[in-house]
């Protein structure tokens, strides 16, 4: 091709990369091509072996090398793990799958057809059987990335790296020392098993402890970046990979980062926009496409495809076989698994620098070339295979939702966050797209629609001022994780009524609110306003007290009363705490009758909300008091209330206020009152005999000799003691 001057300004190179990643997707959606191409095609035009633009300097050198562990730590960041641990056992059939059959596919062959010796055949072969997830970035946009065969795609490709490795390792030492010595594999093995220990015991106590501290998107940012690379440091160190290093920190990590979070916006937008596309021009700078102008080099070039293809798709078409997938799962599986680039030239490097006894290299420059072009071809082949079968399969998560169910589960919420502090803005704004965005490779997920509202009755310069401030914040918080906050200012005499008004306004389906700090001795536990509007509309309200940062929460326990399931609400309180335990990784914990986990069982499956649940049997509705031992400073206790005209409304709820401020004063609390019909402020009738449920009705001298000794120090001794002497009800969490 023809030489142009070789860019070296800093500026000037730094400008048509950004040119690069900006057309390249504009001009290849037009066509219909996977923009990945599009950036390995344009490292080609402008590196040294095209137009000779930009050279492969340290720029490229050191931002590929982040991309690439940037993009493994993304596919580890982003694995939802309750579904990783259910399908952990066929991504790892299929990793030995996806290993072993190119690994003996390609020794055999390259004993037979390219006549190398034993030492070289195995070390091709481990070439075969690497591969990077060069095309997962398809399945992410796609919104399937969380799908059983992605997550069985990217085990498998841990597997197949984690064996091509050991791999390399073994044939070195083989050629250095002359024979096989297990001890060097052993001593490999046992570093290995330490690394991983110590990461898993050390990574999160120090993050939970740094968030803790410091609650900045931006330092956690940095923070996060830095635990990725001192992960890959380690792990190359070692002796492993640091992209293996980069993807186990993003597992571990995956706890801390929720999908909906603005922290995980920031990761993925620095990724997908900078370290990324530089890793992929990057790859296309070192393909050297001169070299299919020799004859024997096509040759071999076609036989080294040929084994690599096949044998990536031999493994795909073994696992559709064993566990009965479709022929759109074996496409994806093979389009995953097809792309060869870092570990495939690191092996064909290492083994033409390696010298055989009279000098020669293991592996000619036939080969290397070779390789090379078989890295172009497999790095075109997959991203196109990949959009085609990650394109069908989301058509039939689509479908098989149905179009009714799909209609119904897709219906926008509004949810009304009412803001009075702007301290407490961003918090608010998180836990509700926490709680209500679904996945996005869900077929079936709730979209909402976001409102922050400031009630004022003071027109005042500085309550305007006060009122706009407080908003912005919100607005501002939605917008770091791409999701539009409507910002409401309201003037209104009595707050309650402000609420109520925009509730009808707007449709709200759910309250999302701060719980009240308690201004004086006789001031109630939610507060004047909370009750009030309690009172005043029959819609779910959730009102929360978080102590932490919510991404730092271990467990969540839901106390669940009686009868709950006849709520109208019930499915919506269900799915937001469904969305909540999903997004932050963490298990739920149901503490409810007997027979309402069958019920609860089944409406979290019917929402195909795959999370880890558990289930504790609880006899009575205040029986939750004995969980006050047992809640820890990183547990949050969700108590699902109800309304006094409401099904499931018992007189002892009357004390749950006076529970949660004597037990629970420094615990994470989220109370919930669910969506009820009937109108709050009327009283039973012949028209609406729901509207009031005069079977919990009691007298008020009852009321008041059962509320004293309820309130009582001896109250919860009395309730422990009577819990021990039945052995089989003991909540133990």
């Amino acid at each position: 091709m023809i030489s142009l001057a070789i860019v070296t300004d800093p500026v000037s190179i730094f400008f048509i990369v950004l040119v690069i990643i900006l057309m390249a997707p504009v001009i290849l959606n037009k066509l219909h091509i996977p923009h990945i191409i599009g950036m390995i095609a344009a490292g080609v035009v402008v590196g040294p072996y095209g137009f000779d633009v930009l050279d492969s300097d340290s720029s490229f050198t050191i931002f590929g090398q982040v991309g690439l562990l940037y993009l493994m730590f993304l596919a580890g960041l982003e694995i939802d793990m309750f579904r990783l641990k259910l399908n952990f056992n066929r991504g790892l059939v299929f990793g030995l799958l996806t290993f072993f059959v190119p690994l003996i596919l390609g020794a055999v062959t390259s004993l037979w057809i390219l006549h190398l010796d034993i030492i070289t055949s195995v070390l091709l072969g481990s070439m075969y059987a690497s591969h990077t997830l060069i095309a997962y970035p398809i399945t992410a946009r796609l919104g399937i990335s969380k799908s059983p065969v992605v997550l069985i795609a990217v085990v498998g490709t841990i597997i197949a790296v984690t064996g091509s490795l050991l791999t390399l390792g073994i044939v070195v030492d083989i050629h250095n020392a002359g024979e096989f010595e297990i001890v060097h594999l052993l001593w490999l093995l046992f570093k290995m098993a330490i690394y991983c220990v110590a990461i898993l015991y050390i990574y999160p106590r120090l993050t939970r402890r740094f968030f803790k501290e410091y609650s900045d998107n931006v330092t956690q940012f940095v923070y996060v970046l830095a635990m990725v690379f001192m992960s890959a440091i380690i792990a190359k160190a070692i002796g492993l990979e640091a992209v293996l290093g980069a993807f186990f920190a993003g597992l571990v990590l995956n706890r801390y980062v929720p999908a909906g979070s603005s922290l995980m916006s920031r990761i993925e937008f620095v990724g997908n926009a900078l370290f990324i596309p530089y890793f992929l021009i990057g790859v296309g700078m070192m393909i050297n496409i001169h070299v299919v102008t020799n004859t024997e080099t096509i040759i071999v070039t076609a036989e080294i495809l040929a084994i690599a293809l096949a044998g990536k798709w031999l493994a795909a078409w073994i696992a559709q076989r064993i566990y009965k997938m479709n022929g759109n799962a074996r496409r994806l599986l093979f389009g995953l698994t097809t792309a060869h680039t870092a570990v495939a030239l690191a092996v064909v490097t290492i083994g033409y620098n390696m010298t055989g006894p009279s000098g020669e290299h293991l592996m000619d420059e036939t080969i290397l070339n070779g390789t090379i072009m078989v890295i172009l071809i497999t790095c075109a082949i997959a991203p196109f295979v990949t959009a085609g079968a990650a394109s069908r399969i989301k058509i039939e998560m689509l479908s098989n939702a149905g179009a009714d169910e799909h209609e119904r589960k897709i219906k926008v919420e509004n949810v009304l966050i009412p803001i009075a502090n702007p301290v407490t803005a961003p918090s608010l704004v998180e836990l509700a797209l926490l709680m209500s965005n679904g996945e996005d490779d869900d077929a079936t997920r709730r979209k909402a629609r976001i409102f922050a509202l400031n009630v004022r009755n003071d027109n005042s310069a500085k309550s305007k001022a006060m009122s706009r401030n407080s908003l912005e914040i919100a607005v501002s918080a939605g917008a770091a994780v791409d999701s539009v906050v409507t910002p409401i200012e309201r003037y209104d005499l009595n707050i309650t009524t402000g609420l109520v008004n925009v509730i009808e306004e707007r449709d709200i389906s759910r309250v999302i609110i701060g719980m009240h700090r308690r201004a004086t001795m006789i001031d109630s536990f939610f507060g004047s306003t909370i009750d009030r509007l309690v009172k005043s509309t029959n819609k779910m309200i959730v009102i929360s007290r978080f102590f932490i940062p919510v991404n730092t929460i271990t467990r969540i326990v839901v106390v669940v009363p009686d009868k709950a399931q006849f709520e109208t609400g019930f499915r919506g309180w269900l799915s937001a705490i469904g969305n909540l335990t999903r997004q932050l990784g963490c298990r739920v914990i149901f503490c409810c009758k007997s027979n309402l986990h069958p019920i609860i069982e089944a409406t979290l499956r019917d929402e195909r909300l795959v999370i880890r649940s558990e289930y504790r049997t609880l006899e009575e509705d205040d029986d939750f008091v004995l969980l006050s031992n047992r809640i820890l400073d990183d547990d949050l206790l969700v108590y699902i209330n109800s309304r006094p005209t409401s099904v499931s409304y018992s007189a002892n709820m009357t004390e749950v206020p006076t529970f949660l401020q004597k037990y629970f004063s420094n615990n994470n609390i989220m109370v919930i009152y669910p969506e009820q019909f009937g109108d709050q402020s009327s009283t039973a009738s012949f028209v609406d005999p729901m509207s009031n449920d005069l079977s919990q009705a009691a007298s008020p001298v009852l009321t008041k000799i059962r509320g004293w000794w309820r309130r009582s120090l001896y109250y919860p001794m009395y309730k422990f003691i009577n819990k021990r002497s039945r052995h089989n009800n003991k909540i133990d969490l």
